[in-house]
This record gives structure tokens, sequence and C-alpha cells, in this order.
């Protein structure tokens, strides 16, 4: 299924600074940037308090530096917005592959006593925290919630900002297996070549398309969300589809669907293991700032039963009360 491409979290705050960068804490953020950006990251370690380092020893911290080069890429420029908490020092910082917030805290010594990477948020961007549009599901027929719902044990998107309400949806059967015999190939899966459909009115603002269909339990990291359609409401919600089947996507970038209207077939490309719909909806375009929006469904059965604005969980079987031509 799709994973999160979020960075991990190290956190150790101790002191109290003003709003106002102090030197100390510039020319360490200084440091620590020109030592990431050569990836000497003993010499980045080296910057840690005691206590620092205790709690994230020179492996790790390797490990996790590594991790955020390799999905991020170098530092490519900073700006100081404010200490968060009273404690970190917040840097507006631009990778080359991603913007996000580098938080950074000093002991009274000058040394790192707690680092904290997390996706940036523009206070201005707007807010949405459910859909006011009318949404029917993004197919017909019924399918499975494989992934969905507010905790952890229902969600394994909460831990990221804009799919934090996300579903991953499958076909099953009667058994709750999602494919016919074997599962060695993506036609042996329900959901794969499905229709998929609008789920409102709304205009096509980015389509990718192209990317080749996994062979099924194989992931491509490359690019998390494989074949993709976004759209944009008229109240400015947009609804994200990932793992699309490769050259199946029939919209194009400006055009206005109407819900019920074909976007193409469920596929297995991208961070997939297997044919299913990634669906959710987040306040901006960019996955990589947008904050996820909770999806709530008009009229539809979920096992069996009406369900009026409803937000099916994970283990629900649903399908449109009405199916759409």
């Amino acid at each position: 299924m799709m994973k999160s491409i979020i960075p991990m979290l190290l956190l150790m705050p101790l002191l109290f600074f003003g709003q106002e960068e102090k030197e100390t804490i510039k020319k360490v953020a200084n440091e620590f940037q020109e030592l990431y950006n050569a990836e000497q990251y003993k010499d980045i370690f080296e910057l840690f308090a005691p206590d620092m380092k205790s709690a994230l020893p020179l492996e790790q911290t390797t490990d996790f530096l590594k991790g955020l080069k390799s999905q991020a890429g170098k530092m490519v420029n900073r700006t100081f917005i404010t200490y968060e908490n009273g404690t970190y020092a917040s840097y507006r910082t631009n990778f080359e592959r991603a913007l996000l917030a580098v938080n950074i805290s000093l002991d009274k010594t000058g040394k790192i006593n707690g680092l904290f990477v997390k996706p940036f948020k523009d206070p201005d961007l707007p807010k949405v925290v459910r859909n006011t549009t009318d949404f029917i599901l993004p197919f017909n027929d019924e399918w499975t919630i494989f992934w969905g719902g507010d905790t952890k044990e229902l969600n394994y998107h909460v831990n990221n900002e804009a799919q934090k309400n996300a579903f991953d949806i499958v076909i099953t059967d009667h058994t709750g297996k999602s494919y016919k015999t074997d599962g060695k190939t993506n036609e042996d899966y329900y959901a794969f070549g499905k229709e998929l459909i609008a789920p409102c009115n709304a205009e096509v603002v980015l389509v990718v398309d192209g990317i080749k269909d996994n062979i099924p339990g194989e992931m491509n990291p490359i690019y998390v969300p494989g074949n993709t359609v976004i759209l944009k409401t008229d109240l400015n919600e947009f609804l994200f589809f990932a793992h699309f089947k490769q050259n199946s996507i029939v919209v194009k970038q400006g055009q206005h669907v109407k819900q019920g209207d074909l976007l193409g077939l469920c596929g297995n490309s991208g961070n997939s293991s297997e044919a299913h719909l990634h669906f959710h909806l987040q306040n901006i375009e960019d996955m990589n700032k947008a904050t996820g929006a909770k999806s709530y469904f008009t009229n539809i059965l979920v096992n069996g039963e009406l369900k009026k604005e409803y937000s099916p969980i994970k283990g629900e079987k649903v399908q449109n009360k009405t199916k759409t031509p």
C-alpha cells in the first residue's frame, strides 16, 4: 500500500529562547547545513549534547540523516521563522525535493539537544476539515476499505499530514481475499482494471500517467503515488487519486468532469504492493505541503446498510446506493 514519505522525528528540548534568532543557534544551524550537504554525518553527531548522543547513537543518527537525504536531497536555503514552543529555532528549509521545517534547539553549552524535521506548513494556507461538496464513492460495485479511519490501528496513514484521512480500497471475495488464484499477476486481483470515477463535479488539475504497473509484492518508491489524478472542486477541495493502471487515465489537465465520469482504471503503479485505489482529500494541490481532510460520502451502502454522510473505516464493504451510468 502507499507509504509515508515524511522524515522521522528526533526530540529532546530543554532551553527557552525568545523570538529573535540568536547568533549561537545561527552559527550551529549553518554548520549543520554544511555538514549535512557534505554527508559528514559523524561531524553532525559531534554537535550533539551528551543526552542527545545517548538517545540517538551515531548509527541511528547516520541512518536518519541518510534517509532524509535520499528523500529530500540537499538543503538549498533556510529562512528563520520563529521559536516553536519557545524552544526550537524553526527554519523554513528548501531541500532539492521538498519544503520542510528544520527545527533545532541547543542546551546551555551550545550543543544540539533537539532536532525535529517535518513538512513546512504555511499559516496562510486554506483550512479544510472535511468536504462540503457532496461526494459519491469513486467506483461502482462493492469494494472493501483496507485502510481507513482515525486511529493507527485502522489507518496507517494517520501520521502523514496530507494523507491522514486517506483510504486504501480493494475488492475482496466472500473469503476476504483480494485475488482469484495465487495473486502473482496484476490481472489476478479483482480491483485491477476496474473503473474509477469522479466523486463530484470538478476540474482536473493534475494527471500523471505512463508509469509501469508493479509486479505484485514489489513496489516503486521513485514516484510514490504512481499514475495519479488530482481533482479540484469549486470550493477548493483537492481530491487525490493514486495508483491508476498504466496508460488508462482518460481525463486531461484542465478538463471539467461531472460526478460519475470515468477517470481511468485501477492499477498497481507507484509504491503499491497490489492493485488498489488510494484516495484522500487535501487543502491544496501539492501533497508535500498539504493538510489532509476527512471525506464523507452522501448516500452509500456499508455492509449492505444505507449510511448518510458517512466516512467508512477499515474492513467495511462499501458501494454507492445507486450505480452511476
